[in-house]
């Protein structure tokens, strides 16, 4: 399992060198007369940065915006392109501008825990408690979800990371932690 990332790096890797720079190279060495192996890579990786570049600026925005137009017309296609640009979103948020922390909270009936993200901590005026505003997303659109406010001592703290949670989440548990390990608020790590 854990030569899964390795491998299909491997591939992705192999494949740029075979589809793409070999055949830069060839195409190259055509016009000059003479290969330069590596050439194809570099040619790609600018045409990566105009592209980001292009997509910053007004003219780029509309035409991504068309583009993503059709893409959400075509059924197979708009499904994974959705969850693709959903997932970017998710996992390039810096962490402490939306989820402050991973937490499990019972939800449905005592005992069934579900995975939620702490936003931020709001006290009750009445009664000073300290409440919790948490985010529970749903899979696989976890841009979906639904936000709580909880008393904070119906958590518990989870040591895991935002995109670790999001790996579970979005794999339905298949990738994760073996382990729970967890923590009430306001205990240290070690009880």
């Amino acid at each position: 399992m854990a030569l899964i990332p390795v491998y299909l790096s491997y591939l992705v890797i192999k494949f740029l060198y075979l589809n793409v720079d070999q055949k830069f190279v060839a195409l190259i060495e055509n016009y000059v007369g003479f290969r330069v192996p590596g050439l194809g890579l570099v040619l790609i990786l600018v045409l990566l940065y105009l592209l980001g570049w292009l997509a910053s600026n007004w003219v780029g925005r509309r035409l991504l915006g068309l583009v993503e137009k059709v893409m959400e017309k075509i059924p197979l296609i708009k499904t994974v392109y959705s969850l693709g640009k959903q997932l970017g979103l998710a996992l390039s948020l810096p962490e402490k501008q939306a989820f402050q922390q991973v937490a499990l909270v019972e939800q449905f009936r005592p005992g069934l825990w579900s995975i939620g993200f702490v936003t931020g901590r709001i006290r009750d005026k009445k009664t000073g408690e300290s409440l919790v505003k948490l985010f529970i997303p749903t899979a696989p659109n976890v841009t979906t979800g639904f936000t709580v406010i909880i008393g904070e001592s119906e958590i518990r703290l989870l040591p895991w990371s935002v995109q670790e949670a999001m790996k579970v989440i979005l794999s339905g548990g298949i990738v994760g932690a073996e382990e729970l390990d967890y923590t009430l608020p306001g205990e240290t790590a070690n009880g």
